[in-house]
């Protein structure tokens, strides 16, 4: 399974992975300068590294995530969001375009939520992900 995911993530960054992790790269370098928004920058790169290499990894919500995330995900969406998932959305579109590239559009699709509201959400290994959830820690 681990050659398997290894394989997938090779092709992902080949494909798409190394466009999209330098746009979260980019919104992080904007965030980083308008110095109020180093929150939003943090967020970036987090997801910057997931969307570069995300096979095995899933997102899951933060339970301690309250009003403050809510806040800030409107003002990313604002700002950063809707372009980041306007990406996604074009890089799938792309790739579904051809036959082999059908799993990594939906890939895509499947990235635009945490795209649109990366704050109050944590990357861990998809194998932890329902124990995580179901413990809350």
């Amino acid at each position: 399974m681990q050659a398997f995911r290894l394989v997938l993530n090779i092709l992902w960054l080949l494909f798409c992975g190394i466009w999209m992790a330098l746009a979260y790269a980019l919104a992080a370098l904007v965030c980083f300068v308008l110095i109020v928004t180093i929150p939003f920058g943090v967020a970036a790169l987090r997801i910057a590294g997931y969307v570069l290499w995300p096979f095995g990894r899933t997102t899951v919500e933060r339970v301690d995530a309250g009003a403050p995330s809510f806040v800030g995900n409107i003002l990313w969406l604002v700002l950063f969001g809707w372009w980041l998932a306007l990406g996604h959305l074009i890089t799938s579109v792309t790739l579904a375009v051809t036959i082999i590239g059908i799993p990594f559009a939906w890939a895509n699709l499947k990235l635009i939520p945490v795209s649109l509201t990366p704050l109050g959400r944590e990357v861990v290994p998809s194998d932890e992900s329902f124990g995580y959830r179901q413990v809350g820690v």
